[in-house]
Parts: structure tokens; sequence; C-alpha cells
């Protein structure tokens, strides 16, 4: 589990093939040196298992799956990624509850200038639009963002300038390829309206609403 809040940005060192997967060496000198064989990175907002590291650098394993569903796979060498470690208990919730699964992947669509900070439009898949409010929470590429307007295939955030300087959202370019994952309770609510699960009857009966012929409740009358 992540908050969406990026410790670092690190860049790729090696792709390697292994398997039918990849073998990433990312350098990270301010984060590699504190990392163990086996604890959980976020990169570019997917879950990752640290299997090897040193002082300069740390290496992941990626499987066929994975690549299939993040932006990992379009990388090359020299590209710089997005890092955050998992939070620990007691740590403080920054951003918002972020899984490290990723739903999909999206492309970057407009960038407006507004100062110093930036109007950001991304492309996404209708399906996860869906999943989307206006003033929701949103990681894109691992990093918490809140959103500002929602369509039917797009949607959009404005990035503060330490966003801009510290995350791959400050140079990443109409079309370039970005993870996405959707808020978590919101996947559960969009699954229980699609499947006709919640509705106003259900929650009628179960007495999360006042019936048509029932008054408002107020407090605890």
């Amino acid at each position: 589990m992540f908050t969406g809040l990026i410790e670092v940005l690190g860049t790729i060192r090696r792709i390697q093939a292994e398997g039918p997967g990849k073998r990433l060496t990312i350098a990270a000198p301010n984060l590699a040196s504190e990392l163990e064989i086996g604890e959980s990175v976020a990169v570019n907002g997917a879950c990752l298992t640290v299997v090897d590291t040193n002082a300069e650098t740390c290496s992941f394993q990626v499987g066929p799956e994975t690549l299939l569903r993040i932006n990992l796979g379009e990388l090359a060498s020299g590209e710089r990624v997005n890092l955050e470690r998992s939070l620990r208990v007691g740590d403080r919730l920054g951003g918002h509850l972020v899984q490290g699964h990723i739903d999909g992947v999206g492309r970057v669509d407009a960038r407006h200038k507004q100062g110093e900070w930036e109007l950001v439009w991304f492309r996404c898949p209708a399906e996860l639009a869906a999943q989307m409010v206006s003033k929701g929470s949103i990681a894109v590429d691992g990093v918490s963002l809140t959103l500002v307007d929602v369509a039917d295939n797009r949607f959009s955030v404005a990035l503060i300038p330490h966003t801009l300087d510290n995350t791959t959202l400050g140079f990443k370019q109409p079309g370039a390829a970005v993870n996405l994952e959707t808020d978590l309770l919101a996947k559960y609510v969009w699954k229980c309206l699609r499947g006709g699960g919640m509705t106003l009857e259900t929650l009628q009966r179960t007495g999360f609403l006042a019936g048509p012929d029932e008054p408002v409740r107020h407090g605890h009358d």
C-alpha cells in the first residue's frame, strides 16, 4: 500500500530480458541504499519487489502480464521513473490509499500553463473515466492527484510547481504513456452499480435511505 507521494525520481540504468519478463535496474542513490531485498516499491505507480540492491541502484523483476498493463514496457535506458516505498503502519497518509495495482494506461492529451502551475489533460479508457468524479482522487504514474474535470474518456488535473519539478508529470509531453490507478472505493461502488447490486430500493431496504413514504431522519433520532 502506498500514498502517492513520490520520494525520488530514479533513472533506468538497464533493461534486461529475463525469461518472458524483464529485469529493471534503476539508479536511485538517495533511496537504493535504504532498501532491502523483498521490499515493495512503486515504480511509476506499479508495485514491484526489490530483487537486488546496492548503494547506487535497485533491481526489479517485471512479469509479462505486468508489462502488458503498465507503461514500463515502453521505457528505455536513461528515462526517469517515479519511486515510492510502501507505507509503514503509523505513517502519515499525505495523498490517498494507492495499491500499486495499475488499472490501465492513459496518455497525456494536452498541457496548459497557468503561471507556475499547469492544467494537464489525460486520455483514458472510458471504463476508468466512469470510476472518476471531480474532486476525487486518481494516481497517475503513482502520483496522488485531485481530479478537476472528468469527461467520457479523459480527465484533467492541476499540477503544482513541486509536482512538476519532482515527478515524471513535469516533463511528459502529449502522447506519452502514464499508468493509471483509480480510487479504491470508487472501484467497488462502480462494480456494484454496474452489476445492479446497489439500487435505491436496496439502500432503502437496508436502512441507508428513507423510503418514499418515510420521514427523513436526522442525527441519532
